[in-house]
């Protein structure tokens, strides 16, 4: 079946207009609702084959009118408009079975090509009408980015399943964060949720961690311990740094995930247990397994659903809601006085590349925020940003031009932007003449005809840049 006959749903004039005409032109026929109600009644009338929605309209909501139209027609795609582009609303329509969803203000191109997307997925077999009730969110990922955006899409679609899901990304960008959304949001939410760091754990001490050991199973096993797997039964485990299991391990986890049942060290019974694996890590599992360092059976286990995180500095627009964030999370626990930060100290955060991604931000807002005497922070309250601005004498051209860049924009300092240019020849200069003077011994007829200038200018430029003519 093809797509023909779209609804679009809007309370905005402007959006439907702009929607129908574009929509038009490329031979869809579309039909106009002002409301949610309207758009029901629209739909349980006449036959669509896609459906676009606003969240927010007046009656019924685009949300509570997704879960609708998802009960009785499973089959219709339907896409989510939203001007608020917070992971709740991207979650909670992706879990009620939302085909995608689009932040406003949005590239028709991005609609027409969902539609496309649509069209060839029309001949798949429908999806279940089977939709757990809706759950509390976890609402500590912060991020309206596109990437975040895109992280929240696939979360809302997997996490009302127990499908096994990987997060990667680099330290510190929040993949416990993205494991507790998953669980928080699946029909386990009110089941333990268990996590263990796999690199934090000596060894020897791993494998008892996870599965537990009988009384006497080895010198000072005085009384039966209970593992991981197990206290989580029900609900769901997340191994972080999954890439630092010993191996041997590795092929006791591929069993679990087989069998289901777990057996403690000691012990002679099979115990089944019930839980969902959520693993994540920051190195590349695919060249450990091309190492040798990890299982290639357990990897395709665990990678049934990729989630990648983007590092902060893939989404610098999203620091200002997570400064904002920090700063009212400080402010309720602490019990400090309002805080906020200038333009200037905001613009130098987003510029900073922040190689501890969102954990170094959080831990230079605290600091700031607890060490700062004004109500609002300034750049001074974030000495590393002046330091990164100081470079040294052995740094390359390119690493020079990237941190002058990064410091004039940082620091809104427009005038030492339009100066780069004289800069960087000015930097490029003394060395190069500097060589080659060393390479003529000082000739600097030799030297002018190797620079491809004449002897004035030469000898101009070695007075102008103060070049050392003597002989050591």
């Amino acid at each position: 079946m093809s797509i023909h006959r779209i609804l679009v749903a809007d309370d905005e004039e402007s959006i439907r207009w702009v929607l129908a005409k574009s929509l038009g032109k490329l031979g869809y026929q579309v039909e106009l609702a002002t409301s949610g109600d309207q758009a029901l009644t629209l739909l349980q009338e006449k036959p669509f084959d896609l459906a676009v929605l606003d969240i927010k309209m007046p009656g019924l909501s685009g949300l509570d009118l997704l879960s609708r139209i998802h009960q009785e027609r499973p089959a219709l795609p339907i896409v989510v408009m939203t001007a608020e582009s917070t992971m709740a609303n991207a979650v909670e329509a992706m879990k009620r079975g939302a085909y995608d969803y689009l932040t406003k203000p949005f590239d028709l191109e991005a609609l027409d090509a969902i539609i496309l997307r649509a069209n060839q997925a029309t001949e798949m077999e429908p999806p279940s009408k089977t939709e757990p009730p809706p759950q509390p969110l976890d609402r500590t990922l912060i991020g309206r980015s596109r990437p975040m955006q895109e992280v929240y899409k696939v979360l809302g679609k997997v996490a009302a399943s127990d499908v096994t899901v990987l997060i990667t990304g680099e330290s510190g960008t929040g993949k416990e964060l993205v494991a507790r959304a998953i669980h928080g949001n699946s029909a386990r939410l009110n089941k333990p949720f268990l996590a263990l760091n796999c690199a934090a754990i000596p060894r020897e001490l791993l494998e008892s961690e996870l599965f537990g050991f009988e009384k006497g199973a080895f010198t000072g096993a005085n009384e039966r311990k209970i593992g991981k797997f197990e206290q989580a039964h029900g609900g769901s485990l997340f191994l972080d740094e999954i890439g630092d299991m010993p191996l041997e391990l590795q092929a006791k986890l591929l069993r679990v995930l087989q069998e289901k049942e777990i057996t403690r060290t000691g012990g002679v019974t099979n115990i089944s247990v019930d839980v969902r694996i959520i693993a994540a890590t920051n190195q590349d599992l695919q060249e450990q397994v091309r190492a040798k360092g990890f299982r290639e059976d357990l990897y395709y286990r665990l990678n049934v659903i990729p989630i990648s995180l983007p590092a902060l500095r893939e989404r610098a627009e999203d620091i200002p809601l997570l400064v904002d964030f920090f700063l009212r999370q400080l402010q309720a626990k602490q019990n400090l006085a309002a805080r906020a930060c200038s333009a200037e100290a905001l613009a130098g955060l987003q510029h900073y590349s922040w190689p501890g991604n969102v954990r170094e931000l959080e831990n230079a807002i605290q600091r700031a925020a607890l060490l700062s005497p004004n109500p609002q922070l300034t750049l001074d309250d974030f000495p590393f940003l002046a330091t990164a601005c100081g470079g040294d004498q052995d740094e390359s051209l390119e690493a020079l031009i990237a941190r002058k860049l990064n410091c004039s924009l940082m620091q809104m300092n427009v005038q030492e932007l339009d100066n780069l240019y004289d800069m960087v020849l000015h930097q490029m200069e003394r060395p190069l003449i500097n060589i080659v003077l060393d390479k003529t011994r000082g000739n600097q007829v030799k030297a002018a005809e190797i620079l491809g200038i004449n002897r004035n200018t030469l000898r101009k430029k070695i007075q102008t840049l103060g070049i050392d003519l003597k002989k050591d």
